[in-house]
């Protein structure tokens, strides 16, 4: 039985829970899904013999990766028979507590790549453990031994799936730095082209071999597969976009680590529209309106 008072155990819990839902969310791709892995290793921290517990940090981020995992496992199935395409829940991380301590620099850059659109994308086609390894790794610099701890692999089997875990969402997501300010400018531009009907200036901002992704999971309007090519999406975002209400509202929003527009109707999220940008133009159109995916920016 625990030992100590559980306000205490609250406290311990609470001090570690922006590092246990990071972790979740990145496994799982979903708020929802990332909240429930979280009230699951409450519950057993809650039950634990704490006094035998000599690193409460290390102890919770291993029963959430546990947790997660096994969730991950039960939700792909599901996912494969998701209506239309799928893409992970925004996450607004302007509002996010520190999740641990990161320096400036390229490992805040790849802290902070962990959690776009494009790599959690990518993350999907990964195994469960291949996903856990890398999350671990490449998000909270976890050294491969901790990780072999927490998945009861051992060290050689985890920088094996460290390997190609990272292999793949290189072939999936190049890097391409971009600036924040630049990047709220172009989704301006973006936003104003293609309310405003301009295809020439869409064209202008779009690669050749751009794509438009939505999920709806069925339950709005949105495209069933991926658009491409640039002379395509952008035909179809005229064409969506100058027949949607006046009396929508945008905010800009940081999403997943980068600049993304949420579009309300009567004040509730109706949509969330974030861009890919590659060499200053714009080779990924996200699109979001699946309202079970947009609870969690209702406020």
């Amino acid at each position: 039985m625990p030992t100590e008072p559980a306000d205490d155990a609250t406290t311990v819990f609470e001090d570690h829970r922006p590092l246990l839902q990071s972790v979740a969310y990145r496994m799982l791709g979903r708020v929802a899904d990332a909240e429930d892995v979280v009230q699951d290793a409450w519950l057993r921290w809650f039950a634990v013999d704490r006094a035998e517990v000599r690193e409460p940090r290390a102890y919770l981020v291993r029963i959430t990766t546990r947790l997660a995992i096994d969730r991950l496992r039960q939700v792909q199935s599901r996912r494969e028979s998701y209506v239309g395409p799928w893409l992970p829940e925004p996450l607004a991380t302007d509002v996010l507590a520190p999740e641990r301590p990161v320096p400036d620099g390229a490992e805040r850059a790849v802290f902070a790549e962990t959690v776009t659109f494009g790599v959690l994308v990518v993350l999907e086609a990964l195994s469960p453990l291949e996903r856990a390894v890398f999350v671990l790794r490449e998000a909270f610099g976890y050294p491969y031994a901790e990780i072999a701890a927490v998945l009861e692999r051992s060290e050689a089997a985890v920088r094996q799936l460290a390997g190609r875990a990272r292999r793949h969402v290189a072939e999936g997501t190049p890097r391409f730095d971009v600036d924040p300010e630049q990047q709220r400018e172009l989704t301006e531009r973006f936003l104003s082209a293609a309310t405003g009907g301009d295809l020439e200036g869409l064209l202008a901002m779009l690669a050749d071999d751009a794509r438009l992704v939505g999920d709806s999971g069925g339950k709005a309007k949105a495209p069933l597969r991926i658009v491409e090519t640039a002379d395509k999406v952008a035909r179809f975002l005229i064409g969506v976009l100058r027949t949607s209400p006046a009396d929508l509202e945008l905010d800009f929003r940081e999403l997943n680590g980068g600049m993304g527009l949420v579009v309300r109707a009567g004040g509730a999220p109706d949509s969330v529209f974030q861009l890919g940008i590659r060499d200053g133009r714009i080779d990924t159109v996200y699109i979001i309106r699946n309202p079970d995916k947009l609870v969690s920016l209702a406020g």
